[in-house]
């Protein structure tokens, strides 16, 4: 049973390192509304530019947006 859980903490622990390196590297990713489509289809069946990403198709990651809350947060502390 000891194997089962240290297997699955090393693979959890392995994920998240990988998605901290991820959003190191490249911050953006697709928007979730649009699917990076950059617009999408209302309910009268016109297509319109996403709100959530002005049009662009891309947002900051969730993961870049903690660090980047954890970093301001840290600095506030330690002024």
């Amino acid at each position: 049973m000891t194997t089962i859980l240290l297997l699955a903490s090393l693979t959890t622990l392995g994920y998240a390192t990988w998605y901290l390196i991820l959003c190191a590297a490249s911050p953006w990713g697709r928007c979730r509304r649009c699917h990076g489509a950059r617009s999408h289809r209302t309910t009268i069946g016109t297509r319109r530019d996403c709100r959530r990403c002005d049009g662009t198709g891309r947002r900051v990651r969730i993961g870049r947006r903690i660090a980047e809350y954890i970093r301001a947060e840290y600095r506030a502390g330690h002024q």
